[in-house]
Formats: C-alpha cells, sequence, structure tokens
C-alpha cells in the first residue's frame, strides 16, 4: 500500500528550534543523527512538549525511508511519552503535544498497514479516534484512517445548514446517478487557490462529473484577525468570488463538521464519488490534472 509522505507533513509545525534541527536530520534520512541532537538537546532535563514534537520527527522520517519496524518502534515511544505526560494536562493545553501524539498515532497506523497488519492499523485508529474524537486531533486521525479505509466505502454524509451563494443541496443523494468531486477547501489556503483552476478547466472536460465545494470557518478572516462567523462567512463568500469565480454555480456548504467527518487536516481534500455514491478517491493535498484524469477516466465518464 502506498502511504504518501506528503500527509504525515501537512500538520502546520511551530517553529521551535529543536523542531526544525531534527526536521533537518530527518529530511536528510539521518535518523540516528536526529536521535543523537534531540538527546544533547534534552540533557538531563525533563521532557516537554516541544522535545516531544521532535521526537515525533524521527518516526515520520523512518516511515517516509519506509523504515517500517522502526518507525512503528519511535512512534509508540513517542506515543508513550505523550501519555504519561498527559497525566498532569489536557491534551489541548498548548499546541506542540497533540500533534506529537497526533504524529506518534498515524505512523503506528501506517506502519502495521504496510507491515501486512491492514486491519489492525484500522482498528487501531479507529480505537484512538473514539478516544481523542473530541479534541483537536479529530481530524487528523479521521484523515489517517480515511487513507487506510474510505475507497470503496459510502462517503461520510455532509451537513447542509448553511451555504456560501444561492446553490442548495439537500444531501449526497442530490447527485445520485451521477459522479461527484468534492473540493474542501479553506479561504487561507494556496494550495487552494493553486487547485482551482485545475478543477475549473477538468470540468469542460467532464461535463457529467458533479462538484461540490464544502468550506468551513477557521475564527479569522483578512490579515488573520479574528472574526466571528457573522463576520467570517461574507469574508468567505468575497475570497470565493475574488478566487473562484468558477464555483459560483456549485453549492458551497459551510461546516466544520464535515471537515471533521471527511478528516481535512490538509487543505485542499479531493474525494472522488462513483455514481452509486462510493468513494473511488480520498485524497488529501493538491492534484495535477495529469494525476487526476486517470481516475476521472475510470470512474467520471
Amino acid at each position: 500500500m502506498k502511504i504518501a509522505w506528503f500527509v504525515l507533513a501537512a500538520a502546520a509545525l511551530p517553529a521551535q528550534p529543536i523542531v526544525t534541527e531534527v526536521r533537518k536530520f530527518t529530511s536528510a534520512g539521518d535518523l540516528a543523527g536526529a536521535r543523537k541532537h534531540l538527546d544533547a538537546a534534552r540533557g538531563n532535563g525533563a521532557w516537554t512538549p516541544d522535545l516531544l514534537l521532535a521526537h515525533s520527527w524521527i518516526g515520520r522520517g523512518a516511515h517516509a525511508t519506509k523504515q517500517w519496524a522502526q518507525a512503528e518502534r519511535s512512534a509508540n515511544e513517542t506515543r508513550v511519552l505523550c501519555l504519561d505526560m498527559l497525566k498532569s494536562r489536557k491534551i489541548d493545553d498548548e499546541k506542540s503535544l497533540p500533534l506529537a501524539l497526533g504524529a506518534s498515532i498515524e505512523v503506528t497506523g501506517h506502519a502495521m498497514a504496510n507491515t501486512g497488519r491492514l486491519a489492525e492499523g484500522v482498528d487501531f485508529l479507529k480505537t484512538e479516534l473514539k478516544r481523542w474524537r473530541d479534541t483537536s486531533m479529530r481530524a487528523r486521525i479521521q484523515k489517517n484512517l480515511h487513507l487506510l479505509s474510505l475507497e470503496g466505502k459510502k462517503a461520510p454524509k455532509l451537513e447542509t445548514n448553511l451555504f456560501l451563494g444561492d446553490v442548495r443541496m439537500k444531501s449526497l443523494a442530490d447527485f445520485k446517478g451521477k459522479p461527484a468531486l468534492l473540493f474542501l477547501w479553506a479561504h487561507w489556503c494556496s494550495d487552494c487557490k493553486e487547485q482551482g483552476p485545475v478543477l475549473e478547466a477538468l470540468r469542460k472536460d467532464y461535463p457529467g462529473l458533479a462538484m461540490i465545494a464544502p468550506t468551513q470557518r477557521y475564527g479569522y478572516a483578512a490579515n488573520g484577525d479574528d472574526a466571528t462567523p457573522e463576520k467570517e462567512t461574507p469574508y468567505i463568500a468575497t475570497v470565493q468570488k475574488d478566487r473562484y469565480a468558477w464555483m459560483s454555480d456549485l453549492p458551497m456548504p459551510v461546516s466544520e463538521e464535515n471537515f471533521r467527518a471527511y478528516g481535512v487536516s490538509s487543505t485542499p481534500t479531493l474525494v472522488l464519488l462513483d455514481a452509486k455514491g462510493i468513494v473511488r478517491m480520498y485524497h488529501p493535498g493538491k492534484m495535477t490534472a495529469a494525476e487526476l484524469r486517470p481516475v476521472l477516466d475510470k470512474y467520471a465518464r
């Protein structure tokens, strides 16, 4: 099973020096050097959330080089250390700890799947999703669970209470009998803005393909300024009209729950459903037209 490395690197990371330095070692494939540097930085001191986040990159580095046993072993060590730290604090008290624990969970799941234990990996991620469902890690764990198990399954439901623009839908059943491509995007996302023209062009080549463009609110608007939902929603509509005018005739549901259900911790996320509503592609991150055409030719002609 081929699992894209970018998926594991997608989470936004704070710029602590130790994290940056350890990532340099892992990017070069020097896992031993990364561990040595981390041990030196820690010295005889206690683990901190930032040190644990740096530690999580050793498991991710092993994943990148398909050293599955080391990836699983390192990820498990990160996870044990994180759980020990959680005896005295909550998971979302700050940013680094959930990122470290989330990384350990996803690396473990993928290591299992890539060593002939797909069912075990899926069960592990389901258990962790249930355990951390009410935390910031939900979408991240859900994404990795979808990567291992969503294709070939019925698409998750979409919440359709609020929309940008005038186009509405009741549910995915509205598109029964037609293939549909979901483009989950964010108003701040530069990769989404690059993905837009690709999808706009492909619409012309696949006239039978329905498109749906779910988005969500993040609590801020222009320049990163805090914004209430009442202020952010019209701001998102402005971004859509300016950068995604071609989507004006698409349904654009606005829902944080949709992003959690589809595991959107990486934007854009693209999901292709066949005419029966079965997921045929689940892809966090942008895609080129050349990458999309083979799957569209198979399910959207």
